[in-house]
Order: structure tokens, then C-alpha cells, then sequence
């Protein structure tokens, strides 16, 4: 399954925080990262999180695109 999600890094937890639309129309998962956008900290957060959240371990989790960007494509596999 692929996710498109928007982050927002150095938040007090990690959490979803809910959608919002891009400029396009297309609907984007809201999510805040506790963790710096710096050395890829917020990405692997942001696996981590989705990994724990899915239930699935983190290599099935990746970024397809987005790795420097808030906005993101992320693909888990079950």
C-alpha cells in the first residue's frame, strides 16, 4: 500500500494528526515527526512509526519518494 504524507519534524510526539489537500486536490496523511530533519533522523521516524503502526517490521516500510521533502510517498508492504 502506498502512503502520501505530509510531515512536520520536531514535534513533541510522534502522531497523526489528521489530512489535508494538496494544491492538486489529492488527500495527504498529516504527520508530525519528534525528530530533527537532519542525517535522516525524521525518515527513520517516520518508518519506525509506520512499521509500529502497521505491525509489520521496518524493511517492509519504505520512502519511495521524498527523502529531503515534508511531503513524501511511503509504501508499506504487508
Amino acid at each position: 500500500m502506498k502512503l502520501s504524507i505530509r510531515i512536520t519534524p520536531n514535534a513533541k510526539k510522534t502522531e497523526i494528526v489528521g489530512t489535508d489537500q494538496t494544491l492538486f486536490g489529492d488527500e495527504v496523511m498529516k504527520l508530525k515527526v519528534a525528530a530533527p530533519p537532519v542525517e535522516g533522523k525524521a525518515n527513520r521516524e517516520v518508518i519506525e512509526f509506520f512499521a509500529k503502526h502497521y505491525n509489520v517490521s521496518k524493511s517492509k516500510v519504505r520512502i519511495v519518494t521524498g527523502e529531503k521533502s515534508r511531503n513524501k510517498i511511503i509504501e508499506v508492504d504487508k
